[in-house]
């Protein structure tokens, strides 16, 4: 069994998509907008989406909830990490060794945690 999609919640699309095309533009994956309250970006086995809450309700970031991309080096750790920032998102984890692996940790701009690891 393998994870194929996670979905982050959001209450403002618009920022969000935004803040994720800025994030994702380097790493060559393609968006697809089905709907006005979901989007997209799909890599060659997985599927990452933000989206209005189908029940209509505030989105809310889950304590404890967190996504990790594996972005194959270090570098790459570093770099998502500083643009994440830069786009408006909060450092919850510094670029660093834990454990096997480096790794990052920030918060979108809904809250909603997201691990860079090499």
């Amino acid at each position: 069994m393998k994870m194929n999609y996670f979905v982050v919640g959001t209450n403002n699309m618009e920022a969000a998509t935004k803040f994720y095309d800025s994030l994702f533009e380097e790493i060559g994956l393609n968006k697809v907008v089905p709907t006005e309250r979901m989007a997209y970006w799909l890599g060659e086995d997985f599927a990452f989406a933000v989206a209005i809450p189908f029940d209509e309700n505030p989105a809310t970031n889950g304590n404890g909830t967190m996504v990790g991309f594996s972005v194959g080096t270090a570098e790459e750790v570093k770099r998502l990490h500083k643009k994440a920032i830069e786009l408006g998102g909060a450092c919850e984890g510094e670029p660093n060794q834990r454990g096997p692996r480096f790794s990052a940790y920030v918060r979108d701009l809904d809250k909603n945690k997201i691990c860079f690891s090499d």
